[in-house]
């Protein structure tokens, strides 16, 4: 897949799950569980303990219908092993440019972490394809996204860290391209029961706010 298209997918959805897990067979749980709710893309973390395994067992049961990811990856050897594993992204919690240009070298799409505005500026010019704002809810939430937007409306956003069912439309209206949902979306206690029907029914709830937004903003600009 191209980094276009995985930039579409991204853009289109409007939700990269987070999938934090104890083990690669939560992580593949909680993958087919918010694909089952309509969400086609989703990013592990190499904080799960195998997580590459988990990668490359994804690409192969959902890689057709599913657009599987790497997260928290800090460097450029992180980054070529998540590649070399199959990962279609990367998704950085910070801004480092090594890792920003291995991707670029691989010709894939990263979402580089930033939090300041020198940071996002920097990771935009870097030639990121989208910057995470991380932890967006720490410093002021929508409200800091919103003022961020204000200067620099040409880089897309994605708010992560404080998304849930409560703040995800304040995030979509202040300007975010797409959110980074994790512990909200990907229910912990869901993943250590089994009962991942929990996390689908979250995922459309979650694409449900995307769509009612989405919505909502398109009719004034018809209506114009």
């Amino acid at each position: 897949m191209t980094r276009e298209q995985v930039r579409a997918r991204v853009l289109e959805v409007g939700i990269v799950p987070v999938v934090r897990a104890t083990s690669a067979k939560q992580a593949i749980s909680a993958a087919v569980a918010v694909a089952a709710g309509g969400i086609t893309i989703v990013e592990v973390t190499m904080t799960v303990p195998g997580a590459l395994d988990a990668i490359s067992q994804l690409i192969k049961t959902l890689g057709s219908e599913v657009i599987v990811g790497a997260g928290t990856v800090l460097d450029a050897q992180a980054a070529r092993q998540c590649f070399d594993a199959g990962a279609e992204f990367l998704v950085s919690p910070g801004l480092d440019l090594g890792t920003i240009k291995a991707a670029q070298d691989a010709g894939k799409l990263i979402m580089a972490g930033a939090l300041t505005p020198t940071e996002v500026i920097t990771a935009w010019k870097a030639g990121a394809d989208f910057v995470k704002v991380f932890p967006a809810s720490a410093v002021g939430g929508a409200a800091y996204l919103k003022a961020l937007r204000g200067p620099l409306p040409q880089v897309s956003l994605v708010p992560t860290g404080g998304v849930n069912l409560n703040t995800a439309a304040d995030f979509l209206r202040a300007g975010a391209s797409a959110l980074g949902v994790g512990g909200e979306l990907v229910l912990a206690a869901a993943l250590k029961s089994g009962e991942v029907a929990q996390i689908t029914a979250l995922a459309r709830q979650y694409l449900e706010i995307v769509q009612q937004v989405r919505e909502a903003e398109a009719k004034p600009a018809m209506a114009g």
